[in-house]
């Protein structure tokens, strides 16, 4: 039977154990490798705009560039994206290899250390169930990743603590620093050190313990009160769902850390979104949770002579716990108060202690019993990873996450908005519109939901209720730019030009970088005849996205009425380039040449757009006239009679 106190010694057995770890992690995330896209998977994905050398810079250096200021996570998307693109196998395969090294990593830890049964620790922690929103969720790789520089620094310091040697202490700060750039929750990394040593030696020295820690918990907590910032005001980890009372925020915290500790010992029912607990602080019992959890600190303490190990465990457990407790407010409390891939750093510490607890007892056991512990173990490692593979399953697809989520959790009403995004993108709008729907009796306070309900609506030419959708998200965030476009869009569809005006020119004053408001902005200018104005919007977009072949055309067409012709031609030239199959573009392009009186281009040019779209009786009409002004009668003549051929059958509206 396996020794789990026991660790390779030679070279060949060290790395036949990490061969066999990777294998039984990759068996145990198999259906994860062949998993889609899911949720935010897109804004972590490095965009377009981002995958330039500029693009990286801008990642290090401009806030709001990505989703979170995590520059190191996000130079690994950038450099996974100039590997494999868009191709998710290579962005799965990595978050894995990170979660094998991270294992590793708290092996080599915990052996340092002299902890009983680490490498049973280290196997539960690679296959166990909660850790798989963490590692089957590209977004997550803020966790693997980090934990990877986390447990480098705690490792490289720990020998500095030896050799006390100033390169090392170095090396140990520059990984907390990568660890922070990859995600602030490794703040806690210094407290967890002073935790270690207490543990080990039975007290704390000021001078070689704490004060060589004081500069990273100066940066931990800048880097923790940083993020809490970037979640407010750029996320928007604000208003009345994140109003707690500090009353209610001891109370969610008390019941998070049972939470997640019933979820190791027990990880049955795992939930991508789990329900939004109702916190009443005027309920006593509520505080059931908290009191018990300090009177285990309280017991743990005043036993700590034969409990040291235990109370270390669980120090460090709620203590990497503490950022998403509920003291500071994260986004994702305004549909749940705890999610799996909150405590995948933290469950080291319960996981430590489970195993170095069942390893000693199993060791006392008799020697003719032993073997029927350890084959209990083995079972429950198996078991483990059968229920990971199971879980993972369940991210093979966004449609399959939300509709598991939804089983788990009839009342997620995030789950109902996602899958009514899918369905709209799949084009199923009636579907759609009744999940959106669904949402809102359960939520009808979440902007998001009424903003794509306004989408589909108004798809679906329901113009009076997208209006009355759009305003509801504008009342609940009226900061959104886009709201505020997709509203004006909206408005114009419905004719009434001028209220859709008003509302482009609120987009650009929240975003004056908008090139689709200032695209549609310019289009209703032209409607209402500001032909200049329109100009002026079209350029500005433009400069934004010269990529837009319609904003050239309409560019083109505005010249034209204005009287510049030849700055017209331009345009239509610059649309046909990036669109060469646009068939508007060469007739506009065509039709500029004969105002000018170059018929000859302007036939080359209606021909082309001819082949490209030959049913269009005001194409054969336009040619047919510049074949006549080129006194190519017979050719018109026959140009002529297909547009009366094509009119006559195109039914009037």
């Amino acid at each position: 039977m396996c020794d789990w106190r026991a660790f390779p010694r030679s070279r060949k057995g060290a790395i036949l154990a990490i061969v066999g770890l990777l294998a039984a992690v990759l068996a145990a995330y198999w259906p994860a490798l062949r998993g889609g896209p899911l949720w935010d998977d897109d804004a972590h994905i490095t965009i377009p705009d981002l995958q330039s050398a500029r693009g990286l810079w801008r990642i290090w250096f401009e806030l709001g560039a990505t989703k979170q200021y995590y520059p190191v996570l996000h130079s690994a998307f950038w450099l996974q994206h100039r590997l494999w693109g868009d191709a998710m196998f290579g962005y799965h395969l990595t978050n894995i290899l990170f979660h094998v090294v991270a294992t590793i990593l708290m092996a080599a830890i915990l052996r340092r250390l002299g902890v009983m049964g680490f490498n049973l620790a280290a196997l539960i922690f690679a296959l166990h169930p909660v850790c798989v929103e963490s590692v089957a969720w590209i977004s997550e790789e803020k966790n693997t990743l980090s934990a990877v520089f986390y447990l480098s620094a705690v490792l490289v310091y720990l020998r500095f603590d030896e050799k006390r040697r100033i390169r090392i202490y170095g090396i140990a700060f520059i990984l907390f620093i990568l660890a922070l750039l990859s995600k602030s929750v490794t703040s806690t990394l210094p407290a967890a050190l002073l935790v270690i040593f207490s543990w080990k030696r039975g007290r704390l020295s000021w001078r070689s313990d704490v004060l060589p820690l004081v500069p990273w918990f100066v940066l931990g907590a800048g880097a923790g009160l940083f993020t809490a910032w970037i979640e407010r005001h750029y996320i928007g980890a604000q208003g009345t769902a994140f109003d707690l009372t500090l009353p209610q925020r001891c109370l969610l915290a008390g019941r998070a850390i049972w939470f997640y500790a019933t979820k190791l010992c027990f990880p049955f029912r795992l939930a991508f979104i789990y329900p939004r607990w109702e916190l009443n602080a005027h309920d006593l019992w509520a505080y059931s949770g908290t009191v018990s959890i300090a009177a285990v600190f309280t017991v743990l303490w005043l036993f700590r002579g034969r409990a040291r190990g235990t109370l270390a465990g669980i120090l460090f457990y709620c203590g990497t716990l503490f950022p998403a407790l509920g003291f500071f407010n994260v986004y994702p409390f305004i549909f749940s108060y705890v999610a799996d891939h909150f405590q995948y750093l933290a469950s080291f510490g319960i996981i430590t202690l489970l195993a170095a607890g069942v390893t000693l007892g199993i060791y006392r056991l008799s020697s003719r019993t032993r073997w029927m512990g350890q084959t209990l173990l083995a079972f429950l490692v198996l078991a483990l990873a059968a229920m990971s593979w199971r879980e993972c399953l369940n991210y093979r697809d966004a449609r399959t996450l939300y509709l598991t989520t939804l089983e788990r959790n009839p009342n997620c009403w995030l789950a109902y908005t996602n899958l009514g995004v899918i369905l709209a993108t799949e084009g199923h709008l009636t579907e759609a519109i009744a999940d959106y729907q669904r949402s809102l009796q359960i939520q009808p306070n979440y902007a998001d939901t009424h903003y794509n309900l306004g989408n589909a609506l108004s798809k679906k030419g329901l113009f009076r209720e997208a209006i009355g959708e759009y305003v509801e998200a504008i009342n609940l965030r009226p900061n959104d730019a886009a709201i505020h476009e997709n509203l004006g869009v909206t408005l114009a569809a419905a004719g009434r030009t001028s209220e859709a005006v008003a509302q482009y020119l609120n987009a650009l004053k929240l975003q004056p970088d908008y090139p689709d408001a200032h695209y549609n902005l310019a289009n209703a200018m032209i409607r209402i005849g500001q032909l200049q104005e329109a100009i002026v919007h079209y350029r500005d977009g433009l400069r934004l996205n010269p990529t837009s072949s319609k904003a050239h055309n309409n560019l083109g067409i505005a010249l034209a009425r204005s009287g510049r012709p030849t700055e017209a031609v331009a345009e239509f030239e610059k649309a046909i380039k990036i669109a060469p199959s646009d068939s508007e573009a060469e007739f506009n392009l065509g039709f500029t040449f004969a105002s000018m009186g170059r018929l000859p281009e302007a036939v080359e040019h209606y021909r082309v757009a001819l082949r490209l779209k030959p049913d269009d009786a005001n194409i054969h009409y336009s040619l047919g006239d510049a074949l006549q002004g080129l006194g190519l009668l017979d050719e018109a003549k026959s140009q002529f009679n297909e547009a009366d051929r094509l009119a006559a059958r195109t039914p009037s509206k």
